[in-house]
């Protein structure tokens, strides 16, 4: 019986501090109102859709009354000639895109936080900036007509190498990926480093003059004041990279391959749309993207719980 009244106890007081907490940041509630409705009406309430995977879904029977076929879409996706060579190519993308886009953002802030002209800081700013705010579409193009037979890159690189490339090194397999992450790194990079620089502008300057008064020069400091300071930030920003590692949208990779180069540029969005959104088979497009939600799901689990045993920060 005293257990039973002491759950209840617990039970008031925590609507109490509910009710309370409400009351004294209602205006700050009210403003998240929107957001909430928001996440509720376009991510939460549109989810029951996930079934159709399971299912041959079929417009004119709506969602409900569509044919159950269990994992049968599933087994399509895997057993497809297709798996294995968009799965690699999904996977290669996205390991370059780590391995030589993610850090670029942190030395581009790093490099811009030791400015001390704000003139030039700002110019390089806004110049890194920009690209960002190019449409896709326009981006893709540039890149085309800059790779075709005729573009100033593939004459470059002609010079380089010795070699006459007629058809554009854009459709050339040795090349494909090294232009789509050399111009995700353009557009993405400048962007990417607002992040890193307000962290660097949250870091103590008194450790700074701790470090110099230690003798610490330039290196020193970076080394062990300004990395460390911003530490946290690179875990959280490497564990969602991370969590997206299977979910690289297919809008590029439409603009810029064509069926010549399939085997290196194609990747699971791009033949979930062909086979998927293009043939209107609606429940094979949702079974991939649901296995590739639950895939990201466990990486960005897997990578929290490693980054909280061995650097002690984490996205929770």
């Amino acid at each position: 019986m005293a257990k039973k009244q002491q759950t209840v106890a617990l039970k008031q007081s925590w609507f109490t501090t509910v009710a309370k907490d409400f009351k004294r940041n209602k205006w700050v509630y009210l403003l998240a109102l929107p957001a909430v409705i928001w996440y509720i009406l376009f991510m939460y309430k549109p989810m029951y859709g996930i079934i159709i995977a399971f299912k041959d879904f079929k417009p004119i029977y709506g969602i409900i009354d569509s044919e159950w076929v269990g994992l049968e879409h599933f087994e399509t996706f895997f057993g497809s000639r297709y798996f294995g060579t968009i799965l690699k190519n999904t996977l290669l993308l996205n390991f370059y895109g780590i391995i030589f886009g993610f850090p670029i953002p942190i030395i581009l802030a790093l490099m811009m936080n030791e400015l001390r002209s704000q003139k030039y800081k700002k110019f390089i700013q806004t110049t890194s900036y920009l690209p960002h705010f190019i449409s896709l579409v326009v981006v893709c193009g540039m890149v085309v007509d800059f790779t075709s037979n005729r573009g100033f890159i593939t004459y470059f690189v002609s010079q380089m190498t010795g070699n006459e490339y007629t058809t554009g090194i854009l459709h050339k397999r040795e090349f494909y990926r090294i232009i789509y992450i050399v111009s995700d790194i353009w557009q993405a990079a400048g962007w990417g480093s607002i992040i890193y620089l307000a962290a660097l502008s949250g870091v103590d300057m008194s450790l700074y003059e701790a470090a110099k008064i230690d003798g610490a020069g330039k290196w020193k400091q970076l080394i062990h004041v300004t990395i460390p300071g911003i530490m946290p930030t690179i875990v959280i920003m490497f564990i969602l990279k991370i969590g997206s590692i299977m979910s690289i949208g297919a809008d590029k990779t439409i603009l810029l391959y064509d069926e010549t180069i399939y085997d290196t540029a194609d990747i699971i969005s791009s033949y979930v749309f062909r086979e998927g959104i293009g043939g209107s088979n609606y429940s094979f497009s949702t079974a991939v993207g649901l296995f590739n939600s639950v895939i990201n799901c466990v990486l960005v689990l897997s990578a929290n719980a490693l980054s909280k045993k061995f650097t002690d920060s984490g996205l929770f």
